[in-house]
């Protein structure tokens, strides 16, 4: 569950002075949102996969919807919202790989938690992955149904402090980049060891796995009796976008197939290293991803 939008990526080399303008090096027009991109590399990844999400009732969506089933992805549950526009998001990338992200995402195009109750996969998939950025209450009404069947959850993001601590009861693994990490506890983790020490912390408060972003040192997981840290791979990194979506697809799949923790977070590790060797946060993974790692 999360965000479909329509995704447009101008390369640039530096962001022009105000009252001046600057020519764009390069163009991708795609389907994007953390959504979309996360079940685009379940898809990829093999795994059968249905997007709960919200779009509008133009051009753009319908656009966005085929994209997103020729990509493997069943779009049942995506809702319509009569008179909205589809979500856009504009990502000005810098040489070098900074970038900035100029979001319209509007109300109407954000999950409902009565999207959520008419949404047969939220009540029939044995895992279901929330995106933290849709509203608290979507979020809570999928975690309540996905633990009240029993179906493995996964909460990749940092929600609102409202709602943050009844989800984290609710869920099975959480899933934060630094930046989120320090939403949720305060600290923003700068290395291996105050990341572990994060994740301890929030495994307290409900999930059974925690894994952590710490900046410049990798990835950290903790569960009940291990704990590790993946260093980050090394490659050429282009743009990190869609890098944190596909390392939770793969860390899903991988545990939905009945990897180890361990092993998940190689999968996720290098799911991500993929993904941020190209422009835009589109995957382009292959089940091989999850093979040959020791967990």
């Amino acid at each position: 569950m999360g965000q479909l939008a329509r995704d447009l990526v101008l390369r640039i080399d530096g962001l022009p002075e105000a009252g001046s303008a600057a020519a764009v090096t390069g163009r991708r027009e795609l389907l994007g949102g953390k959504g979309a991109n996360c079940a685009v590399a379940v898809a990829q990844l093999g795994a059968p996969v249905a997007l709960v999400a919200a779009v509008g009732d133009d051009a753009v969506a319908d656009d966005l919807l085929v994209q997103a089933r020729d990509s493997g992805v069943d779009t049942s549950a995506v809702v319509r919202r009569r008179g909205a526009s589809t979500g856009l998001i504009v990502e000005c990338l810098e040489r070098g790989g900074a970038w900035r992200y100029l979001e319209d995402l509007p109300e109407p195009v954000l999950v409902r938690a009565g999207d959520v109750a008419r949404a047969e996969p939220v009540h029939t998939a044995d895992t279901v992955v929330l995106q933290a950025q849709q509203p608290g209450a979507a979020l809570l009404e999928a975690a309540r149904a996905a633990r009240g069947r029993g179906a493995r959850t996964v909460l990749d993001g940092a929600p609102d402090a409202e709602h943050a601590d009844e989800l984290l009861t609710l869920v099975d693994v959480l899933r934060a980049d630094p930046a989120e990490a320090g939403l949720l506890t305060g600290e923003q983790p700068e290395d291996a060891r105050p990341a572990l020490s994060a994740a301890r912390r929030l495994r307290r408060r409900g999930p059974g796995l925690v894994v952590l972003g710490a900046e410049g040192a990798g990835n950290v997981a903790v569960w009940d009796g291990g704990e590790r840290t993946e260093p980050l791979a090394e490659v050429d990194v282009v743009d990190t976008t869609g890098g944190g979506d596909a390392m939770t697809a793969a860390l899903t799949v991988a545990l939905r197939a009945g990897h180890g923790p361990g092993r998940a977070l190689r999968a996720g590790t290098a799911a991500a290293a993929d993904t941020v060797g190209r422009v835009g946060g589109r995957p382009s993974l292959t089940p091989a991803v999850l093979d040959g790692y020791e967990g």
